[in-house]
């Protein structure tokens, strides 16, 4: 699992480390004020002109399952960022959901399915074996990369298994450097045409060197995905867009035997339903992403990015507030359209 590591002060510019760190950073790091349900809209507004994407006014939330969500949703010390659709009815919601947040280790989602991809056009098969990747000592921000040695070969199943169900840092560093590091993990991305989405570390280099920001009050576009983005991924996954039936099966069981994130998103289901997640955790960040398969047969994706909020144990638990959320919304509104139907 991706941990915190050295947790220094928000924004720390002022060494000369950090200042190099700055320096050499790829992606645009810029401050913002904490996120309140009332105030969502011009933070939001904020963010959009600060990257020159569309502009927006505040959100209307018309309906209570909206207020509701605005509502679990709102965040007094941090950002949180949630997108969830129906992929049923392809009804989505979101508050903050064009907002960068760090993925930490919800972009292992991605790796699996570049790694997939390549099982689909013959390159390895899931009994190829490969080295689970051990990071070596080093400095902080010492090297742009952080060294590793190779520890034990396991099979490409083995890999995911640990990847994906235990958030295994050594087995998903084996698998990124099979598929061809991070840009090849960014190049599948934009091939299933999904936008706000980029890795650019791998995850020995990120756990070494997190923590020089505080993604409670700044957004660092490295490593990081919009909620929106996170639920466009999920969506095609489970519906088969891009991989191979058999792949897409294979990927989708792995993340229902998820056994991280407990107060997360199942705290906030229901027995009875199916959990298909991923989790991550960095510093002063908590996420759980995934497929919620309800008992009467409704499906939908969300992803929850929650920054701050005191500890990780409040984070976690307003993770599980909004899956519960979103859950409940859901089934309201399907049990609404079902009577409508009926009549």
């Amino acid at each position: 699992m991706i941990r915190a590591g050295k947790l220094l002060s928000q924004c720390r510019l002022g060494t000369g480390r950090l200042l190099s760190f700055a320096a050499l950073a790829v992606a645009s790091v810029v401050p913002l004020a904490p996120a309140h349900a009332d105030n969502v809209g011009t933070v939001q507004t904020s963010f959009d002109s600060l990257f020159g994407t569309e502009m927006r006014g505040p959100p209307v939330y018309s309906t209570m399952f909206e207020r509701q969500l605005a509502a679990a949703a709102e965040a007094s010390n941090g950002r949180i960022g949630v997108a969830a659709v129906d992929l049923r009815t392809g009804r989505t919601l979101d508050v903050l959901g064009d907002q960068r947040f760090p993925m930490a280790s919800t972009s292992k989602i991605a790796i699996a399915a570049t790694f997939l991809e390549g099982v689909d056009k013959g390159k390895w098969t899931l009994t190829s074996e490969f080295p689970m990747l051990i990071p070596v000592s080093s400095k902080p921000f010492s090297s742009a990369v952080a060294p590793v040695r190779e520890g034990q070969y396991l099979t490409a199943a083995k890999l995911l298994e640990l990847m994906l169900t235990r958030s295994n840092n050594y087995a998903t560093d084996g698998l990124l450097r099979v598929v061809g590091g991070p840009d090849a993990v960014n190049a599948w991305v934009r091939r299933a045409g999904i936008e706000d989405w980029h890795l650019d570390r791998d995850i020995a280099t990120l756990v070494r060197d997190d923590g020089a920001l505080d993604p409670a009050n700044v957004i660092d576009k490295r490593d990081s995905a919009t909620p929106m983005a996170m639920v466009t991924l999920l969506r095609g996954l489970y519906e088969g867009q891009w991989l191979s039936k058999r792949s897409r099966d294979t990927l989708i069981a792995i993340m229902g035997r998820c056994v991280t994130g407990r107060r997360r998103i199942p705290a906030g289901i229901p027995d009875g339903a199916m959990i298909h997640h991923k989790t991550g955790s960095l510093h002063n960040t908590s996420s759980d992403v995934g497929i919620v398969e309800t008992p009467n047969g409704d499906v939908f994706a969300v992803a929850i990015y929650v920054t701050g909020q005191g500890s990780r144990p409040n984070r976690e638990a307003r993770i599980a507030s909004i899956a519960r959320t979103v859950y409940n919304g859901y089934l309201t509104e399907a049990r609404g359209a079902r009577a409508v139907a009926s009549r």
